[in-house]
């Protein structure tokens, strides 16, 4: 299916592109989610005529996301958890939990934004992850994870 991006979409294009994609991934997701349109005639026209607006939305968002990056850059976040005597969790730290704690200390995140490469985190100790605010922004954060007995 060919799809006009509304943004930029990693892996994808930029802002304006025509691309081709899936037919399930252009209806589940892109257009749902107004990434995405599909690219009639009607369409491109509308797209052009707003093309103004949706590059100075785009810009605010990106600023915005710097700005917030700015004072995520290099925090501390502490989770505290039942461990055992060797240091293992009962259980695991996700993306879930970081993203309450980022939450509590004042950022505003989604938990699909934090990459955690390593996956849940499963020992005590520190762990430095990446949170994507934007596709072109990213903040490096450390979990400190603590045991409790």
């Amino acid at each position: 299916m060919q799809i006009i991006l509304m943004e930029k979409v990693v892996n994808l294009g930029g802002l304006g592109d025509v691309v081709k994609v899936k037919d399930g991934y252009a209806r589940n997701f892109l257009i749902p989610q107004g990434k995405a349109k599909r690219a009639t005639e009607s369409n491109r026209k509308l797209f052009e005529e707003k093309r103004a607006e949706l590059e100075k939305a785009a810009a605010e968002k990106l600023a915005e996301s710097q700005a917030q990056a700015a004072k995520m850059d290099g925090l501390m976040v502490q989770i505290t958890r039942k461990a055992g005597v060797d240091g293992r969790l009962f259980g695991s730290v996700s993306n879930f939990d970081i993203a309450d704690a980022l939450k509590a200390l004042g950022h505003d995140v989604e938990r699909a934004m934090i990459r955690m490469p390593e996956g849940p985190i499963k020992i005590v100790g520190d762990n430095h992850m990446e949170v994507a605010l934007h596709t072109e922004v990213v903040a490096k954060i450390t979990v400190s994870v603590l045991g409790e007995h």
